[in-house]
């Protein structure tokens, strides 16, 4: 029987927000609420990623990390030469992009 894919993100959104709930409320590091929530997360993952393959031939770009294998993940390598973990636009990158634009407009941003 193939599940409905609509049915199948319902449950899977309403588990991230459970997960949510209980990382907030995390009582240490083998808290059995946040355990649990993080396997019913995973699983409503499964069963929305299963039912959107069975209806549409399609499949989200995800994957479920199970820990038990680190060769599983992609070798990101440091691109930018900085050697830190990925956080967002540095300031030289907004730098960058504000004077693009203000050159492709004719603007100035200072001026109102």
């Amino acid at each position: 029987m193939t599940a409905d894919p609509r049915g199948a993100l319902a449950n899977l959104v309403s588990a991230f927000e459970r997960h949510l709930e209980a990382s907030s409320s995390k009582r240490g590091e083998d808290d059995p609420t946040v355990i649990a929530a993080y396997d019913d997360l995973a699983d409503a993952f499964a069963a929305y990623d299963e039912a959107l393959l069975d209806a549409y031939g399609e499949m989200t770009p995800l994957d479920i990390y199970d820990g038990e294998d680190d060769d599983e993940l992609d070798d990101h390598s440091d691109e930018d030469g900085d050697a830190g973990v990925y956080s967002g636009l540095d300031d030289a990158d907004y730098e960058d992009d504000d004077a693009e634009s203000e050159a492709t407009s004719g603007t100035n941003s200072t001026q109102h």
